[in-house]
């Protein structure tokens, strides 16, 4: 219970009992009433678990951060980020304000000042969420009244346009494997043919084990609990996929069973997607060393062997997903199995419980896969594809793979 005692000559203060058990103090009054009132008012407070302590507001915003980051429970990939962001933008500016100090304009002076600095929005966008939360955490914790930052309704209205994500064609996919077969062999080609057809993600598909592939039945599994490879500090760890809804069987096209049942003929390891050395691919060396050249080409970069043709600038493994999602789309395929195919929620939650993916549904879009593979390799290659895979430049076929695969190899 809060109570009142002198501070000096014509000067009352209220001492108030904290959650911790020590006394905090409020000084300044010049009067007994006008202390007593306010200690009336705190203990109505803390009984009603409404009182916010002058000095929680004193906190800095490192020494929260400090319990913050001990108590998130997120992803490890997403924890990554908010560390990243914490340390290398929010800490510099904002570490040593007192969480009272901090308004909603100091804030938007603050975002200003990081789109001057040519950051994109959207990253400008992920920076204030993670400090809104922070603020948000600390209005909870009873420190601060409440969160200052509030979403801008004034001001210079933006018309940014969205930049659409870079998709390609399925020749062109085609010739972008082919490309990172030469410069990265067979299995760089194989993973980017794998991405295409099925819409996978990286994670998922760096996740595949041989357990996960039933090419008997054509289909492979990303697993609900180790269906996403996760690179975190240049260490790999197994987890769950992005969502729930990212738990699912994909089945496979004809050609790419092949390709995949020739692919594990190769090697012997539990991972479908290993580098000849047998480690996990990186997606910055791959991206770096593979993707860029292979989509981009390398007649710019008279030193770099060997020398390509650009095929899709600025295309990025995940492009291949919106790939294939735009395949889909213009295939005439419903959005349930658009959805239940790349671990999307549909946003009509009845629909969502309810919609299934038909028999004859599945056959049509796994046609639609096929034909796109076939029109792609004879628009390539110049040749009949029979069902079969894309040549395998510098790997020796298996043995249960048709002499006519070895022809297109030396056709190519």
């Amino acid at each position: 219970m809060a109570y009142v005692e002198p501070a000096g000559p014509d000067s009352w203060r209220v001492r108030y009992p904290k959650p911790d058990g020590s006394l905090g103090s409020l000084s300044g009054f010049t009067t007994k009433t006008e202390a007593e009132n306010t200690a009336q008012e705190i203990t109505v407070d803390q009984r009603r678990a409404q009182f916010i302590d002058p000095d929680g507001g004193k906190t800095t915003l490192t020494a929260w951060a400090t319990e913050w980051f001990d108590a998130l429970d997120v992803g490890p990939n997403t924890e990554r980020q908010y560390r990243s962001f914490w340390n290398n933008h929010l800490t510099p500016h904002w570490g040593q304000h007192s969480l009272d100090s901090i308004t909603n304009l100091s804030i938007r002076a603050w975002m200003k000042t990081k789109h001057h600095d040519g950051y994109a929005p959207t990253t400008v966008a992920a920076m204030v969420k993670l400090l809104s939360m922070m603020l948000s955490d600390a209005a909870d914790e009873r420190l601060i009244h409440a969160n200052p930052y509030r979403p801008n309704r004034r001001g210079r209205r933006r018309r940014a346009t969205p930049r659409e994500r870079v998709h390609t064609t399925p020749d062109r996919a085609l010739r972008i494997a082919l490309h990172a077969a030469t410069l990265a062999g067979p299995w760089a080609a194989i993973l980017l043919i794998t991405a295409a057809w099925t819409g996978a993600r990286w994670g998922e598909l760096l996740g595949l084990q041989r357990h996960d592939l039933h090419l008997v039945t054509g289909h492979m599994v990303i697993d609900l609990d180790e269906g996403n490879l996760l690179e975190i500090d240049g260490r790999f760890f197994f987890g769950p996929p992005k969502t729930d809804e990212s738990a699912r069987t994909i089945s496979l096209p004809p050609f790419l069973v092949v390709l995949l049942q020739h692919h594990l003929a190769t090697h012997d390891h539990d991972f479908v997607f290993l580098t000849p050395n047998g480690d996990h691919p990186r997606r910055s060396n791959f991206s770096r060393r593979v993707m860029r050249p292979a989509a981009d080409g390398t007649r710019n970069h008279p030193d770099h062997w060997p020398t390509l043709p650009p095929v899709q600038p600025g295309l990025t493994v995940h492009g291949l997903r919106h790939s294939h999602k735009t395949w889909l789309i213009a295939d005439l395929i419903p959005e349930i199995a658009q959805a239940k195919r790349l671990g999307h929620r549909i946003p009509d939650k009845i629909e969502h419980l309810y919609s299934h993916v038909a028999p004859e549904v599945e056959t049509r879009l796994l046609d639609s896969l096929q034909r796109r593979w076939n029109d792609a390799l004879f628009t390539v290659t110049g040749l009949q594809p029979d069902n079969l895979p894309i040549p395998l430049i510098g790997a020796p076929p298996a043995p249960d793979v048709p002499r006519s695969l070895r022809q297109l190899r030396r056709t190519s």
